[in-house]
Parts: structure tokens; sequence; C-alpha cells
């Protein structure tokens, strides 16, 4: 348990260094919100078809901590490239490398998360989702705060550089991670693609987790429009864009926080009701956060924070809670797949909308984010037993 949390902290803090970072450095060298954006889209969009394959081919191995290792130094290696490209490399060579990059994006998230259950015994996995999801409120506690300071203090070049370093250095944690109990069947195994056909099945076939699935990546699509405007708020309102990162730790404060008290009492409220009452905090504090002023805009991020933390635990609850075993590492990286990518298309439409109007954008990403609870009542209740059935052995 200490080796898969402490990497799993170091690793996230990085990957939630590096969006900022890349951001920042973006936005120094094109002085272009726009630009900015098609950076962070270009990362995080490779995910959709990165992730099930990887989960796919992690579900495969006896150690997939080896497998998880050697994606987390090519992740790093990738943000390297990024950085010596900027500037002297085209625009479109260097979002390309990013959208390499990327395709290992969900290594640091659902491919680690899904190894919990080696980690955790069954009477600690309730308590254990609220703690891995306590990662991530660390990593966005601190990743952003260390992004905007060495931005400030020697540039977003840095910023980038120490990023790549911390989720290189959790490599060594990650291959040490438990092996599987029982030995992975060689013989007659299926194909590849007949996994990726099951995993893809069984988020879609069993309605409780197509609905977290779905209201989850709604959700995302409404952050990644916050985090592109994360620049421009922090030069217009704070008085810097270095600045504008250290909003995103206000979120993290409150989801680390909102993630204790879950931690603390993990039963009191049903994962599926977390679902969408967090996705309406989100909307008005995205809401509250267009009205422009400091003191509300940190109010809003802090609200945010009390919807999106708990979300997080809930989803990784109904996931460990629905998924197969054997399938299992392949529907955390899938799941977090949709959700990068969503990420990605908030971001990459909000960069232009904010230039045009930073208000514009956060309205567009409440009413985006509004969107997720409706979309989580309107999956039926019953899809079908096709994930059941395609999984009973012959």
């Amino acid at each position: 348990m200490a080796r898969y949390f402490g990497g799993a902290v170091v690793a996230r803090v990085g990957d939630e260094m590096s969006g900022p970072a890349l951001m920042l450095s973006g936005y120094a060298v094109a002085g272009s919100a726009s630009e900015a954006s098609a950076l962070l889209a270009g990362i995080t969009a490779a995910a959709a078809a990165g992730g099930p394959v990887l989960g796919a081919v992690l579900d495969r191995q006896q150690r997939p901590g080896r497998l998880l290792a050697a994606a987390l130094v090519l992740y790093a290696t990738g943000l390297a490239v990024i950085l010596v490209g900027l500037g002297q490399l085209p625009l479109g060579v260097t979002v390309l490398i990013a959208v390499l990059t990327g395709l290992l994006g969900p290594a640091l998230s659902g491919g680690w998360t899904g190894q919990l259950p080696r980690a955790a015994d069954g009477d600690w996995l309730s308590r254990a989702d609220a703690l891995d999801a306590m990662t991530f409120g660390m990593a966005s506690l601190s990743g952003p705060v260390l992004a905007g300071a060495l931005a400030e203090v020697l540039g977003a070049s840095a910023a980038v550089v120490v990023s790549a370093a911390l989720i290189g250095s959790a490599a060594p944690a990650a291959w040490m991670l438990p092996t599987r109990s029982a030995r992975v069947p060689e013989p007659r195994s299926p194909a590849l693609i007949d996994d990726l056909v099951a995993g893809t099945r069984v988020i879609v076939g069993r309605p409780r987790l197509a609905r977290a699935t779905l209201a989850s990546v709604v959700c995302c699509a409404a952050q990644g429009m916050l985090t592109a405007c994360v620049p421009m708020l922090g030069q217009r309102v704070l008085g810097g864009a270095g600045r504008g990162a250290l909003l995103l730790s206000c979120a993290a404060v409150s989801a680390l926080m909102a993630n204790a008290v879950l931690a603390r009492f993990p039963r009191r409220v049903a994962p599926d009701s977390i679902i969408w009452a967090g996705a309406l905090v989100q909307a008005g504090a995205f809401a509250l956060a267009a009205t422009g002023r400091p003191a509300v805009l940190v109010l809003a991020l802090l609200l945010a924070g009390i919807g999106e933390g708990p979300q997080l635990t809930a989803l990784f609850a109904i996931r460990h809670r629905e998924a197969p075993d054997r399938l299992r590492g392949q529907i955390f990286t899938t799941g977090a797949s949709l959700k990068i990518t969503a990420f990605a298309s908030g971001a990459a439409v909000a960069g232009p909308l904010a230039t045009w109007s930073v208000p514009g954008a956060l309205a567009t990403a409440a009413g985006v984010a509004a969107c997720a609870a409706p979309a989580f009542f309107a999956v039926p209740r019953h899809t079908g037993e096709a994930a059941e059935g395609y999984l009973r052995p012959d």
C-alpha cells in the first residue's frame, strides 16, 4: 500500500504539473491562448486510442507494474521532447509529438488505479478508493502550485522539466507493484481485439457503470474548458499568467478535504448519487467563476473542488464494483481515456472562445457541466446483459 500510494502521488504530481506547464510554455512562446490550448489538447487527445489498448495489454501481464514503469519513462521522455521542440519546430510538428506522447497518458491515472485491488485487501478497498482519489487531489493541489511557482521564478520550461523528472522517478515504484495472484492463462488466450470488445461491452452493458462513465466524461469536458481559461484569468484577474495556475490549487484544496471526509465515512452516501450531484455543484461553481471578481473566483474554484473530488472517488468505487477482474485494467484505462479526451476537447473549444470572451467560455463550461446530471439519468436502468453473456465461459 505504501509503495502504491507513494508512486501514485509522485507520478500524479508530475502529471498535474505537466498540463499547466505546457500551457504556460506554449503561451510564453506563441503568446496565444489558442495555440497554447492546442498543445494541451494534443497531449490529451490521443488517450482515446492509447488507453483501451494499454489497459488490455496490462490485463494480460503477469507483472503489469513493469509495463506501467516503461510507460512512465516514455511519457516523461515525450514531455522533454515537446519542450525542446517548442519554438524550434513548427507548431504542428510539436502538437504531433504531444499526440504520440499522450497515447501513454492513461498509465498515470486509470492504469495505476486498476492495480489497486492487488495492493489493498478487500476490507480496505472502499477506503482505499477514497485515498486513491486523494492522491489526485494532492497532485492537483501541489502540481499547479509547483508549475506556477517555477514558471514565475525560473520560467515555464523549468516547470516542464521538473514534471517530466517526477513522472520518470515513479517508475521504480510501478516496477515493484504486486503481481497477479494467479498466472495469466497463455494457451487459447482470446485475441487482443476480443478483449477490447469485451471491455467496451462491459462499460456499455452495465447501466451503473455506463451512467457514471457518461456523467464523468461530460464533467471532464467542462473542466478542460476551465483549464484553458487559466492563463488569461491569471493575467486579467490576478496580474500574471503564471499565477493563474495557482487557481487550480483552490479546487484541489476543497477536493482533498471533501475526499478526506469520504475516507472517514466511506459508505454514508451512495456513489451513484455523488456522481450526478457533483456535476451540479461544478456547474454552479463555473457559473460563479464567470463573474471575474478575484474573491468570487477563489470561492468558485473551492466550490468546484467540492463537486469534483467526491465525484472521482465515487467513480472509482463504481468501477471496482462493476469491473470483472480480468478486464479491470482495460475498463479503468478506457474510462480514463474517455475523460482525458473529453478534457482535451473542452480545452480545444475553450481556447479560441476564451480569446474572444473569458466569461463566455466559463459560462459555456457551466452549461456543459450542468448537462452531466440529465445525461446520467438518460441512460436506461437496464441496458441488457450483453456484457455478462459475452464474459460467461463456454
